[in-house]
């Protein structure tokens, strides 16, 4: 069985790294103006990089949600259980991805 205390920690861990993440992509992803002192090459990099920030935004954004739901569930007496097959799921697929609800063969 998982030691909840310290899976606790590791989940707050990465809340604090996501929060931090969030608020440089958000810093990372306003809208790029047209500008007439660059190029139109450095405009067009500057717009890609501003669609890899936002997805990068999403995911992490996307994370924090999942992560805080696990704390919310995390003394449910199903929590660890894969919700397809029922089995526990390893505590290791958990320290790694503590959003994880499949073990490793429902999640293939």
């Amino acid at each position: 069985m998982i030691d909840k205390l310290a899976f606790t920690e590791k989940v707050f861990e990465e809340i604090h790294k996501l929060e931090n993440a969030v608020k440089l992509y958000e810093g990372m992803t306003q809208a790029v103006a047209p500008d007439d002192a660059i190029g139109r090459v450095s405009r067009m990099d500057a717009i890609n990089n501003k669609s890899v920030n936002d997805a990068a935004l999403f995911e992490a954004k996307k994370r924090l949600q999942q992560l805080s739901y696990v704390l919310d569930r995390l003394n449910d007496s199903d929590f660890g259980i894969c919700v397809k097959c029922k089995k526990p799921i390893p505590e290791g697929r958990l320290l790694i991805r503590p959003e994880s609800r499949l073990c490793v063969q429902c999640a293939r």
